[in-house]
C-alpha cells in the first residue's frame, strides 16, 4: 500500500491518499467501484454509448462573423469579416473559418437560435432550462459521477489552466461553470485546473492537500503499479480490487498525459502558433486573455476528446471571457477580436473533428458550440457588436446527429430568426436525447422532478435528429 501525504500539513490524517484502500467518503475505492458496477447494470438500458464535448465561447460570439455572414446586407451589418463558400453550394461562413468551411458537410449550423437574452450569465450551459446546474452535472446525476470501468469522472469542467499552468485566467465573475444547482456539490465537474485535481495533485478530488511533486509521485505510483503485477501472480487479488489500482495507476492520471500524444496529432490540434502575442494590440485589457485562448484552446480540445475515450460522458471546454467584442477599453473590434479568437477556434474544431473520424468516434462524441447570446445585427460606432439575445450562433457536430444541414433561417439583418426560432430547451433536449433514453429516465426513482417531468418533455431540435 502507497501512502501519499503532504508534508507542509504535518502528517495530518485527512490528507492521506492511500493506494489499495483510497478512502473515498467511508468506501474503498475497489468497494465503490464494485457498487457503480451493480448501478451501472440498471443503467444499461438508459444510457446511449455517447459523450458530449461542450466548447463553450465565452462572452457571446456573433452570428454574422461566424455562420451566417450576411454580405447582401447593408454595410453597418454584414460581416466585417467577408464570407467564404463552404463545402455545401450555397452556405458560406465566415472569413476566419476556412477550415471548418472544408468540412461544413461534417457540421449542422442552426441559424435561428435564440438564448433569450443579452446577459454574462453563461446559458445554456448554466441557467434557468438546466435549473442552476451545469449541464454535465445533470448528466453525471443520471450516469453516475464516475465511470464503473476506468474510474474516470463523468462530468469535467476544462479551463486553460488544465493544459497550460502559465496561463491567466480562471473561470470569473460572470462564469458559474462548476455550480449544480439543486443537485449539490457531489454532481459539481471534475477541475483539474487551479490546483484542484490531477494536473497539481493526482488527487481526484479525495481529501488530500498538494503534491506539489508530481514527477515524484508518478514514479511511485509506477513502482506501486510493479509490486502489485508481482503480488498479484503469487496472492491473487479479486478483480475489483485490482480495477480499484488500475484506476488510480492507470487510465486517470494517463488520460491528463498529453505528452502520450503522437507528436504529430499534438501538432494538428496546437493553437498557440496561430496568433503570436507580438501581434496582438495591448491596448485592449483583453490582451493577457486573447493570448491565453490561442495557447490552450487546441489543447483543450485535445485533452476533452481523452477524457471522452476513457468514459467521461459530458466535458464542459471554456478558455476566457473573450468573445465580447464591443470595440472598447476591454474588448478589439469585431474585426480585429475575429483574426484573434475566429482563426484559433477555426483550426481546433477541425483538428477535432478531423481526429474523431480517423478515430471512428465521429458518433460517439457529440460536439456543441455556441456561447451565452448574438452580438447585434449592427456594427457600433467603434466596429464593435453589442449584446444581442436574439439570435446566436449554433454549430454543432457528430453525435449520431444529421449532419451538412442549416436548421432555420434569420432575418435579412441577421438580428432575429426568421423561421420558427430555436431555444436553449431545444438545445438541451437534443443532446439529453442523444445521451440517454429519456423515456426510461422518467422512470429513474429518486430523479429530480425538473429533470424526470420537465426536461423530458422538451423537444429536440427538429431536422438534427
Amino acid at each position: 500500500m502507497l501512502t501519499i501525504f503532504d508534508r507542509d500539513d504535518r502528517m495530518n490524517r485527512r490528507s492521506f491518499l492511500k493506494v489499495g484502500s483510497l478512502a473515498l467518503g467511508g468506501l474503498s475505492l475497489a468497494n465503490l467501484l464494485q457498487a457503480k458496477a451493480t448501478a451501472a447494470e440498471s443503467r444499461r438500458s438508459i444510457l446511449k454509448d455517447r459523450s458530449v464535448i461542450w466548447v463553450f465561447l465565452h462572452g457571446g460570439p456573433s452570428q454574422i462573423e461566424t455562420f451566417d455572414p450576411k454580405m447582401s446586407a447593408p454595410a453597418e451589418n454584414r460581416s466585417a469579416t467577408g464570407e467564404l463558400q463552404t463545402r455545401i453550394p450555397g452556405v458560406t461562413f465566415g472569413g476566419t473559418f476556412p477550415k471548418l468551411a472544408a468540412l461544413a458537410d461534417k457540421v449542422s449550423v442552426v441559424r435561428s437560435f435564440t438564448t433569450g437574452d443579452g446577459n454574462h450569465d453563461i446559458k445554456p450551459v448554466v441557467g434557468r432550462d438546466t435549473f442552476g446546474a451545469n449541464l454535465g452535472s445533470i448528466y453525471a446525476r443520471i450516469a453516475g459521477t464516475s465511470h464503473p470501468r476506468t474510474g474516470i469522472p463523468t462530468n469535467a469542467l476544462l479551463l486553460p489552466r488544465a493544459v497550460d499552468p502559465s496561463t491567466q485566467a480562471g473561470t470569473n465573475s460572470f462564469g458559474r461553470f462548476a455550480s449544480t444547482g439543486m443537485l449539490g456539490s457531489g454532481y459539481a465537474p471534475f477541475d483539474p485546473s487551479n490546483g484542484s485535481a490531477l494536473r497539481n495533485d493526482m488527487r481526484l478530488s479525495l481529501p488530500i492537500s498538494r503534491l506539489h511533486d508530481r514527477r515524484a509521485l508518478l514514479n511511485q505510483l509506477d513502482r506501486v503499479q510493479w509490486e502489485q503485477a508481482e503480488r498479484a501472480t503469487v496472492e491473487g487479488i479479486d478483480r475489483v480490487r485490482e480495477q480499484a489500482i488500475s484506476t488510480v495507476l492507470g487510465g486517470v492520471s494517463e488520460a491528463f498525459d498529453l505528452s502520450r500524444e503522437d507528436r504529430r496529432v499534438l501538432a494538428a490540434y496546437d493553437t498557440a502558433s496561430l496568433v503570436r502575442p507580438e501581434n496582438i494590440d495591448r491596448r485592449w485589457n483583453n490582451y493577457n486573455n486573447y493570448v491565453d485562448n490561442a495557447k490552450s484552446l487546441g489543447k483543450l480540445l485535445l485533452l476533452a476528446r481523452r477524457l471522452c475515450e476513457r468514459g467521461c460522458g459530458f466535458v464542459t471546454v471554456t478558455t476566457n471571457f473573450v468573445w465580447d467584442m464591443h470595440a472598447d477599453v476591454n474588448n478589439a473590434p469585431v474585426g480585429e477580436g475575429m483574426g484573434y479568437m475566429g482563426v484559433p477556434l477555426d483550426w481546433a474544431l477541425s483538428a477535432f473533428i478531423e481526429d474523431l473520424e480517423v478515430r471512428s468516434l465521429t458518433d460517439k462524441i457529440l460536439l456543441v458550440v455556441c456561447g451565452e447570446m448574438g452580438r447585434t445585427p449592427r456594427i457600433n460606432r467603434q466596429g464593435g457588436r453589442d449584446h444581442w439575445g436574439n439570435l446566436a450562433p449554433l454549430l454543432v457536430s457528430g453525435g449520431g446527429l444529421n449532419m451538412g444541414r442549416v436548421i432555420g433561417r434569420s432575418t435579412r439583418n441577421g438580428g432575429e430568426p426568421a423561421t420558427t426560432p430555436i431555444r436553449n430547451q431545444n438545445l438541451v433536449a437534443t443532446i439529453m436525447n442523444q445521451l440517454f433514453d429519456m423515456g426510461e429516465v422518467r422512470l429513474i426513482p429518486g430523479l429530480p422532478r425538473e429533470i424526470s417531468q420537465t426536461m423530458t418533455g422538451w423537444e429536440p431540435i427538429d431536422g438534427l435528429i
